[in-house]
């Protein structure tokens, strides 16, 4: 070898990856939330989402009510048995439970991982592609990890969207994305933090199975290109994407089956085995649907599955048990049973042992929300 590739052999060596102090920790808590049989409770609604969620029963949005919403999730006993980590709004992050103790000691007392969404939300994208967003917050955000991370944070969740129109999603938009993402996940894991990476490529429009799966490959794949540029440490982040599935507009269902083989073989095209984990959004599933997907995806054997295949879900683990609730205090334990079977069945799906006989008639009924926000 010449000295000039001696030299730069020694360089890439050196900054391959980000040098942080907390490598081992990242990748140790990354391990703890791929867990068998465990997922993420995505809890992480934004004021605005709260709204949406309240309004049907009748419960006032202000900020008692939306600790009492998280509070009646986290209460529910034995949930940290299907439940690996939490992903709190930061609101949340610093209020207390009922007993006094703030939320992630609650989680931490249990076993369970405490986490933040520190994404500020989108904004337009103004390139010219109408409906298009880009997701804001970089700025101070190391500061802001910081302090989650003091406040007992282990990891976090930042979401960009990707709205397929006329069968394509813009470059710009592709390419934007992409670099915010690996930013925020460099920042992250800097920070202390295990960056969960969002990118959502929604379910809204009328494109079929090939279309989201065409697509998905290349937000993936410009997704992970950037996080290499950025050195990021593979071992210590997790990806929650979508499943590949039809459109929301097209008059169709994907059978489990059918999602479940698009989205590994989209995956297995895009993304390093050495990410331990892939935590799928329910993206406006049937409670049903997102177990029965994801338990199709690890029941199935012919096809490469080096990741732990997981649920991060908020609709499809709390939809039933808030209309069971209805802010009532003499709700909360039915309720509370409400969430812990819809946990359980999605433990079971992480697993491949799902059933849907042993389901809720209502777990069907649809939670597509168009163009969701958080």
């Amino acid at each position: 070898m010449s000295a000039r590739m001696t030299v730069l052999a020694g360089h890439l060596q050196t900054h391959e990856y980000i040098q942080t102090p907390f490598k081992d920790e990242l990748i140790a808590n990354a391990k703890v939330l791929c867990s068998q049989g465990k997922g993420i409770l995505a809890a992480d609604e934004s004021q605005g989402s709260c709204d949406k969620r309240f309004k049907p029963i009748g419960l006032q949005n202000n900020e008692e009510n939306r600790r009492r919403y998280r509070a009646l999730m986290i209460g529910a006993k034995g949930f940290e048995k299907y439940v690996s980590g939490v992903i709190f709004h930061e609101e949340t992050l610093y209020q207390k439970f009922d007993d006094g103790r703030s939320f992630p000691q609650v989680c931490k007392d249990l076993g369970v991982l405490p986490g933040i969404k520190t994404d500020k939300g989108m904004v337009p994208a103004n390139n010219g592609a109408a409906g298009e967003q880009e997701t804001q917050g970089l700025d101070g955000y190391v500061v802001r990890a910081g302090k989650y991370y003091a406040a007992g944070a282990r990891f976090c969740k930042w979401r960009n969207t990707y709205p397929i129109q006329n069968g394509t999603v813009s470059p710009y938009l592709i390419k934007r994305n992409a670099e915010t993402l690996a930013k925020y996940a460099q920042l992250s894991q800097m920070a202390g933090l295990v960056p969960i990476v969002e990118p959502e490529v929604m379910i809204d429009g009328p494109h079929d199975l090939e279309t989201c799966q065409k697509v998905s490959e290349k937000v993936w794949a410009a997704v992970v290109a950037e996080l290499h540029a950025h050195g990021v440490v593979f071992e210590g982040m997790l990806l929650k994407p979508n499943m590949v599935v039809m459109g929301s507009d097209s008059g169709k269902v994907a059978s489990p089956v059918e999602a479940a083989r698009a989205t590994i073989t989209t995956l297995s095209r895009t993304l390093p085995a050495a990410v331990p984990g892939v935590f799928f959004l329910s993206g406006g599933l049937s409670e049903g649907n997102a177990s029965a997907y994801l338990n199709a995806m690890n029941a199935c054997t012919d096809l490469p599955k080096p990741w732990a295949l997981r649920f991060s879900y908020a609709r499809a683990l709390q939809s039933s048990a808030l209309k069971a609730w209805e802010g009532k205090d003499e709700n909360a334990e039915a309720a509370r049973r409400v969430f812990l079977h819809r946990a359980k069945m999605n433990s079971d799906a992480a697993m491949g042992v799902y059933s849907a006989d042993k389901d809720s008639k209502g777990a069907q009924e649809s939670l597509f929300v168009r163009g969701n926000v958080y």
